[in-house]
């Protein structure tokens, strides 16, 4: 896209990728405009509050006047806003149905009708569930087995995005892989900002499911990705959903310990045999690399940056509930 005149809706802009993402937006000369509902605070935003070029907008994405407002003069929406994860989808199963699938639809069809150039959609790697077969890849033509709630309300919208009509809209499905990493609104109940953490601060670590693999993603990178499909040739990203991480990021949660245990030594690692969570996948991440997006920041990047902001006491309380989703 033409960087010139561009004002973005980022729907969820105060949340652990969206805070990342808005700085990434000025810094590539667009304008945005920010609707959240603040369920965890709006504090995230305050290093771009006095930005020219930032609308806040407080609101909910299911309410229509909330949506229509925050569409007015809009050229792109990167949709984020969402309830994220599986516990939190578990938990509150009607809200995450009515947010992530139903006022997600009613988004994408105002956003089609008011002429949106480009809806760029945050899915999840989650889709591909357990793998059918452990020694392949999944690539965006792999059959999506989700598990859990959140990963179907994900691939039903999906659906909805990327097999509808045409439309002057290009519409693109990011699947991230798992977050991790620092962020203005910070998140300790992610697998690595969760076991460094507990590593450094308790010096033990308890861990589910060992043998399991998930691909992994710096928070950099996620909102890396969304700056990059949006100014792609639209040719090239309509209908299209892309994996975003990289083939070498995929981990078994052994073999994170094993990092981090290279970076804070005398760790006492407890494994326990996983019940209640059967995803396991490995992911190919080739397709949005052929484009050109490659990763900035590794695994060892994220366990170290978190240790520092740890030992240097950057948060006050490093379990306190508002870095959760649950």
């Amino acid at each position: 896209m033409n960087l010139k005149n561009k004002r973005i809706l980022v729907t969820g802009g105060a949340g652990y990728i969206g805070s990342a993402l808005v700085p990434f937006l000025f810094q590539n000369g667009y304008s945005v405009r920010v609707l959240d509902n603040f369920l965890w605070g709006g504090e995230s935003l305050l290093g771009v509050l006095h930005h020219p070029h930032l609308e806040i907008q407080k609101g909910d994405i299911r309410n229509p006047s909330d949506v229509t407002r925050a569409l007015e003069g809009i050229q792109a929406v990167i949709h984020l806003a969402a309830i994220v994860g599986d516990p939190a989808c578990r938990k509150e199963e009607s809200l995450a149905t009515a947010t992530n699938l139903e006022a997600s639809v009613r988004l994408l069809t105002e956003a089609r009708r008011r002429g949106v150039e480009r809806f760029v959609f945050a899915s999840t790697c989650s889709n591909y569930g357990k793998m059918g077969n452990p020694d392949l890849f999944c690539d965006e033509t792999s059959e999506l087995r989700p598990v859990s709630h959140y990963a179907r309300l994900k691939v039903d919208f999906e659906g909805h995005l990327l097999d509808s009509p045409e439309s002057d809209t290009c519409c693109v499905a990011l699947r991230f892989s798992t977050a991790y990493g620092l962020s203005p609104r910070m998140r300790f109940d992610l697998t690595i900002n969760e076991f460094t953490r507990d590593a450094l601060l308790k010096r033990e670590l308890v861990i589910f499911g060992e043998k399991f693999w998930r691909p992994y993603c710096h928070t950099t990178d996620l909102a890396r990705a969304c700056l990059f499909v949006l100014q792609a040739d639209a040719k090239l990203v309509h209908k299209q959903a892309f994996n975003v991480g990289d083939d070498g990021e995929n981990f078994q949660k052994q073999m994170i310990a094993d990092l981090i245990v290279k970076e804070i030594p005398g760790v006492q690692i407890q494994y326990v045999q996983q019940v209640d969570d059967p995803r396991d996948y490995r992911v190919s991440f080739q397709k949005i690399k052929s484009l050109g997006f490659l990763i900035s920041r590794r695994l060892p990047d994220g366990i170290r940056e978190i240790k520092q902001a740890l030992e240097n006491r950057i948060f006050v309380d490093p379990y306190a509930k508002k870095h959760a989703n649950v």
